[in-house]
């Protein structure tokens, strides 16, 4: 069997990762990593589906056994990336997609430099402000700190292996999918 590849996608909020990501998901051979968090479960949440749920003594001494490809800590809780369970899923032959912002995706590279990052675009800013406001789900506060929170994610695409503009989910998909067929 052909051991699967790690398949990190990240770029600004608004650019359709979350909707690129389950169009790849709709494809057999793709797994999704579980990322591990110490907060607590939200009510449908379910431990090692949507998140390997740890105590914060857990979650260090898996630091400390550099058990992660990738952590961070948020707001006063820990998230990270199992280096096992992506291994795992690898050697099954499954391709990896992980959604991570920047810095994590960076932190995957340097502890698995196989890892192929891409970076998703909006088509232009005016169309990820139009996608942000689209939601009508955030103050115009947040809307202003997520598009300068994307100039700066965006200074990063060229540490990526590739871009890809989402200008429609389904081309943005069928292009991924282009890159990972194509990878040696």
């Amino acid at each position: 069997m052909k051991k699967g590849r790690l398949i990190v996608i990240s770029g600004p909020a608004g650019t359709g990762k979350g909707t690129v990501v389950n169009g790849l998901m709709e494809r057999e051979r793709y797994a999704l990593s579980v990322s591990a968090t110490t907060r607590a479960p939200r009510g449908f949440e379910q431990d090692g589906i949507n998140y390997f749920f740890k105590t914060v003594e857990e979650f260090e001494e898996m630091i400390k056994n550099g058990e992660f490809l990738e952590y961070a800590k948020f707001v006063d809780n820990y998230y990270g990336t199992p280096k096992k369970y992506v291994l795992d899923k690898l050697e099954e032959g499954k391709n990896v997609l992980l959604e991570i912002e920047v810095q994590g995706a960076l932190q995957v590279k340097k502890n698995y430099p196989d890892a192929t990052l891409i970076f998703l675009l909006p088509p232009s800013m005016d169309e990820l402000e139009s996608r942000l406001r689209g939601r009508a789900t955030d103050s115009e506060e947040t809307i202003l700190k997520r598009l300068a929170r994307a100039e700066e994610e965006m200074s990063y695409k060229d540490k990526y292996d590739y871009q890809v503009v989402n200008l429609e989910v389904e081309q943005a998909v069928e292009e991924i999918e282009n890159i990972i067929n194509n990878l040696k």
